[in-house]
């Protein structure tokens, strides 16, 4: 993240990334967080709550859809710009609603307000920012199945589904995919089954 005139600016994807192909890139640094417990949209185990919005689980996962899309310091268009995002398909949890407005957090640790139509349910999400060594992209979900591929911390990926411990992700579209542990991946609770 660069400050440039009181906001940050987080530019997205800026380096190579994946050791087996130069499509692939990391996003900026990050710090670990904790995850919370884990949980699908469907159901909801405790220590979720509810949007008093939409009904959907408290917190959750989502993805940045535009370009560009800013972040305030509070839940309406008078509040100041605190980043501005420019990382289509960035993972984001969702820790709280006020209105059309979501209070988001990255894997970086940020937090602010996003406009709702600003967010996907389409989940994806980012090789540990807390990993130090590389991470295999595997054939099955198996620690014993065969390596494709190498991801680094940060490395960005589509979440087809997630069964608990294994996900299965795809990178470059659908040009390259496999399975990933789950407790690698900044984007899925631990624990968490969905797809």
């Amino acid at each position: 993240m660069t400050l440039s005139r009181g906001v940050a600016v987080v530019l997205g994807l800026a380096g190579v990334a994946l050791l087996v192909s130069p499509l692939w890139h990391p996003l900026p640094s990050a710090a670990p967080l904790g995850h919370a417990p884990g949980g699908a949209w469907g159901s909801l185990p405790a220590g979720f709550l509810r949007g008093s919005e939409s009904g959907l689980p408290l917190p959750r996962f989502v993805s940045l859809k535009p370009r560009k899309a800013r972040m305030r310091i509070g839940p309406s268009l008078d509040y100041a710009t605190r980043f501005i995002y420019q990382a289509p398909g960035l993972p984001l949890e969702v820790t709280q609603e006020y209105g059309r407005w979501r209070q988001v957090r990255d894997y970086d640790g940020a937090s602010g307000w996003m406009y709702g139509a600003l967010l996907s349910g389409r989940r994806t999400g980012v090789i540990g920012p807390w990993l130090k060594d590389d991470v295999p992209l595997r054939v099955a979900a198996s620690a014993e199945a065969r390596a494709t591929a190498m991801l680094q911390p940060r490395v960005q990926v589509q979440l087809s589904s997630c069964d608990g411990h294994w996900c299965r992700v795809h990178l470059s579209g659908d040009r390259l995919g496999g399975y990933v542990r789950q407790a690698s991946i900044w984007g899925a609770y631990p624990g968490e089954v969905f797809g």
